[in-house]
């Protein structure tokens, strides 16, 4: 019986790049959706990364204005949003949101 070795080489398959919001970036109103409700105790933060600072937080009593949503570096969609009730903008990660988010992509 003749054995051959064989050599395995990994291979990288990637994707697009993440274009995720880096901490302090906004978005402009592109979603003309109504006002929502549907965050309870969520946080709104200053990027699309659980790691970006926390500015407020959203109740499921306080009104949303959806603007758009990205991909954060974790895999996850987060939206921009506006609170109405607080003044807050900001990102929220899309699975704290019960409809998910805004179905507008921001563009980056």
């Amino acid at each position: 019986m003749l054995l051959t070795a064989v050599t395995i080489t990994p291979v990288i398959v990637t994707g697009p790049a993440s274009a995720h919001a880096t901490c302090g970036k906004t978005a402009s109103d592109k979603d003309g959706s109504g006002w929502v409700k549907s965050a309870n105790g969520a946080n709104i933060r200053s990027g699309s990364s659980t790691g970006c600072t926390s500015k407020g937080i959203a109740y499921s009593s306080h009104v949303l204005d959806y603007h758009c949503y990205t991909w954060g570096n974790d895999g996850y969609s987060w939206t921009y949003v506006r609170n109405d009730t607080t003044g807050v903008q900001g990102w929220i990660r899309d699975d704290l949101l019960s409809d998910r988010g805004s179905d507008v992509h921001c563009g980056f």
